[in-house]
């Protein structure tokens, strides 16, 4: 039931007619005026280019903020790291786009080439993303066999053949979910994105928010199937990258621990 009404829309989106009351005849006609539309690709454009670069830069922080956290001696300061770092989870999307504006609003008073745009936003999508990587991490690392790591050591590799030769292969399958997972919270983005963007930058939930507000056009169903049909081609590339990873993690562990 849940597929539906994006079955609904996808189907409407080849539709000859101008609205989705009734399906008049299949045609390409929206998808040619969504290519045509500078201003619509442009920002679709940027909005992925947001997605991937929070998403990565999230994903580096995550990683080794997960690292920090899991490696901490006392459990006090972990578990209060946890806490601080659960915090934009739970917190309501409004609160942290208002506190975000408030917080970029101050530093724009102070430095006078500061304003809001495209890196405001991008500051604002790593920010929340970063929380979201390090529980995808976490359970990974509570799974890890410390024993490999200390066998390692034995061995006489140093701390950066450990990293990368043990840790960061066995993470992989986290860092990868992880990395998924703060492009798609990147890639839909509304009510923070709402508050820290400017005059000169927009994304494409922004917009199509503005424009439904006049009346979703079917381009916008056009748009909509481009981004669910990329979105499959991220869940099934997901599911080869994570499952042709696993066995190569586990080869390089053998391989160090001989």
């Amino acid at each position: 039931c849940l597929y539906l009404p994006i079955f609904y829309l996808g189907w409407n989106s080849f539709n000859a007619g101008e609205t989705m009351n009734s399906f008049t005849g299949f045609s390409l006609r929206h998808f040619r005026e969504l290519f045509s539309d500078t201003r619509l690709v442009i920002i679709l454009l940027n909005t992925f280019l947001l997605a991937f670069l929070s998403a990565l830069i999230a994903t580096v922080i995550g990683t080794f903020g997960a690292l920090f956290i899991y490696y901490l001696r006392k459990r006090r300061h972990r578990n209060t790291l946890l806490s601080l770092n659960n915090i934009l989870i739970v917190s309501p999307d409004v609160t942290i786009g208002a506190s975000f504006l408030i917080l970029f609003i101050t530093l724009g008073s102070i430095f006078s080439g500061f304003s809001l745009g495209f890196w405001t936003v991008l500051l604002a999508h790593v920010s929340f993303s970063i929380p979201i990587v390090v529980l995808m991490i976490l359970p990974k690392l509570q799974e890890m066999n410390d024993s490999m790591i200390t066998a390692g050591y034995d061995l006489g590799a140093n701390n950066r053949q450990i990293l990368k030769d043990i840790i960061l292969p066995y993470l992989s399958p986290g860092i990868i979910a992880g990395y998924f997972m703060a492009f798609t919270y990147s890639l839909d983005d509304f009510a923070v994105t709402f508050f820290v963007t400017g005059n000169g930058f927009t994304t494409l939930s922004v917009e199509i928010y503005s424009r439904a507000r006049r009346g979703v056009s079917l381009e916008i169903n056009a748009l909509s199937t481009l981004v669910f049909l990329f979105a499959l081609v991220l869940v099934v590339g997901y599911y080869y990258i994570s499952k042709d990873n696993q066995p190569r993690s586990k080869k390089k562990k053998r391989g160090l621990l001989r």
